[in-house]
């Protein structure tokens, strides 16, 4: 994004951004980058305690938050389509048909969502809701208490200033419904978000407040016992692996951010500048009025500013809807990744102050806890998902940006062209002679 060689991150080693690896690529501690570093639990799966070693057994990934259907399973089903990538899809929402709801204590709107499914769990081919907002901020927030090990897409931001941006005018809703449909969309592609049971409720349920009140106090009480238990206990530090991506997050958050400001500064100017053109290019209309034989080539300045006029509108709006929302998604999507590595690292501070506790056991072997065994399978899991969670966003974000920087690219050529063609229509008008007498 920048003009310049990449700079290097911190705690990487000799290597660049271009030349190192996707903080993802390599899984062992031998594939990272950079100097000695303190070994972690799940780098490590041996531990000694006095002479002894307590060898803690590697139990997988626990089943109820792995993936709950096969591959096997998945390629078994009647196929509607192979996306580009050639995966399997067998659920196709689309949000669309906003509308406005104006009631005594409040204005709203709602979004129609339509399923088309082949999957056993719907009992129909096909449904048809409709939801508003905070029924995707409710689903969102099911998804993150059940699935903590992975990355939940980021919704567009709720709230918005009052007086600079009308949350219902036209742009807006049309706005917010691409990037709604967007985030349904990349839950629906997910191969464990996908089957999710509360996606399966938002998706297909008349009356969805019936299920918004179940199970807030338990899940309200496991929250709290989480933080108890890690509360206490400082995490020693990241894998590698993970620290690097925790770089990688936070220099792409900043560089994002700062495009996104520049980006709207200048619309802000070409907004300023349409605003110039609208009263430059009349003038020279009235002034036609008073030159006989400057009217044709006067209105002709006049009907070019106009185009030109009509060519930056067209430019704003794009980068307005088309431009912005995807490098504040992004942005958003980064703080969302940064969050599942914040519980993945109170799970591992979990883990090694479970260690820490039998290790001061005066045993000569001290057995393995189950607790314990648990609490390793927990983060085994967690950075296998988040492993593959990243790498489905960087490919997600590879495509998003090149078909992003392509549109920009192909509007701004059409912008110039356009005006290239206005201004030339004028140079024959320009340079006829009047006759001589």
């Amino acid at each position: 994004m920048s003009g310049g060689p990449p700079k290097a991150l911190q705690s990487t080693g000799p290597h660049s951004l271009r030349d190192m690896p996707h903080p993802l690529a390599g899984s062992s501690s031998e594939e990272a980058v950079g100097g000695d570093s303190t070994p972690s639990p799940d780098l490590l799966m041996t531990r000694s305690f006095g002479d002894k070693d307590l060898i803690l057994p590697n139990g997988g990934t626990p089943a109820d938050t792995s993936s709950p259907a096969s591959s096997s399973s998945l390629l078994n089903r009647l196929q509607l389509d192979d996306d580009i990538d050639g995966e399997t899809r067998d659920l196709f929402v689309t949000v669309d048909d906003p509308k406005k709801h104006v009631c005594t204590m409040e204005t709203y709107i709602t979004y129609r969502i339509t399923t088309k499914s082949t999957r056993v769990e719907f009992d129909l081919p096909e449904y048809s809701v409709r939801r508003r907002y905070q029924d995707f901020d409710w689903l969102r927030n099911k998804l993150e208490e059940s699935q903590p090990t992975h990355l939940i897409p980021p919704l567009p931001e709720k709230f918005v200033v009052k007086g600079v941006v009308d949350r219902f005018s036209e742009e807006f809703v049309e706005t917010r419904r691409k990037a709604l449909d967007k985030f349904l969309k990349r839950i629906t592609d997910h191969p464990v978000l996908s089957f999710n049971e509360h996606l399966s409720v938002f998706l297909t349920a008349k009356d969805l407040n019936v299920y918004k009140k179940q199970g807030m106090a338990l899940l309200t009480r496991v929250g709290e016992s989480v933080k108890h238990v890690t509360g206490g206990y400082k995490l020693r530090s990241r894998p590698l692996e993970f620290a690097a991506i925790g770089e990688y997050l936070d220099t792409f958050a900043l560089k994002l951010g700062t495009i996104d400001r520049i980006a709207q500064r200048i619309i802000k100017e070409e907004i300023e500048y349409l605003v110039e053109l609208r009263e430059y290019g009349p003038v020279y209309s009235t002034w036609s009025a008073l030159e006989g034989e400057l009217t044709e080539p006067l209105e002709g300045v006049s009907a070019c500013i106009g185009n030109c006029s009509t060519a930056l509108e067209e430019l704003t709006d794009d980068m307005t809807e088309d431009f912005l929302p995807v490098l504040r998604e992004y942005i958003l999507y980064s703080d969302s990744m940064k969050s599942v590595l914040k519980k993945r690292d109170q799970v591992q501070a979990e883990y090694e102050a479970k260690l820490e506790a039998v290790a001061l056991r005066k045993e000569d072997r001290p057995k393995v806890p189950a607790d314990v065994e648990k609490c390793q399978d927990r983060m085994e899991c967690f950075n296998a998902d988040l492993k593959a969670d990243m790498e489905r966003w960087q490919n997600n974000k590879r495509q998003d940006f090149r078909q992003l920087l392509m549109g920009m690219a192909d509007k701004n050529i059409q912008y110039y062209e356009k005006c290239l063609m206005a201004w030339e229509s004028i140079i024959p008008l320009l340079q006829e002679k009047p006759d001589a007498k």
